[in-house]
């Protein structure tokens, strides 16, 4: 069993965590603890930034804070130790940031079915976080 175990989900998209959700609790066994990291998107153009509003930021993240507690009290089995963790940035790099931060030995996360095309031009999130993690990543599909 794993002492502290990274679950990078996003909120909009059930299938980031719809499996790995169970494997990351299985895991962490009855004394682990499941960090479910939310990211908000950096907005990466000064520009577009530009024609948001001055506290834009800081409303989404505290925003995402409270829907990852919603998310874990309504998703996450009873007796499953289980944290919000709110990230900001691009997000392998966050990942891999909160990991080394919360001091994580393995990172769950789900993945999109590989599509050649899209992974040749773009490269997914999972691809990046196994390619530069120091700890183990299982990518559940």
């Amino acid at each position: 069993m794993f002492d502290n175990v990274l679950l990078p989900i996003d909120l909009n998209h059930p299938a980031s965590w719809e499996k790995a959700l169970p494997m990351a609790i299985r895991l962490a066994g009855e004394t682990g603890a499941v960090h479910v990291l939310g990211i908000v998107h950096d907005i990466g153009a000064a520009m577009v930034a530009s024609f948001l509003p001055e506290d834009f930021e800081a409303r989404a993240l505290s925003h995402m804070e409270t829907e990852l507690e919603t998310f874990i009290a309504e998703t996450v089995p009873a007796g499953a130790n289980a944290r919000p963790h709110v990230g900001h940035g691009h997000v392998p790099e966050t990942i891999l940031t909160t990991a080394d931060r919360i001091g994580a030995d393995l990172i769950v996360m789900a993945s999109h079915p590989p599509d050649d095309v899209r992974s040749f031009l773009v490269g997914s999130a999972a691809e990046k976080v196994v390619r530069h993690s120091e700890i183990p990543v299982l990518v559940v599909r």
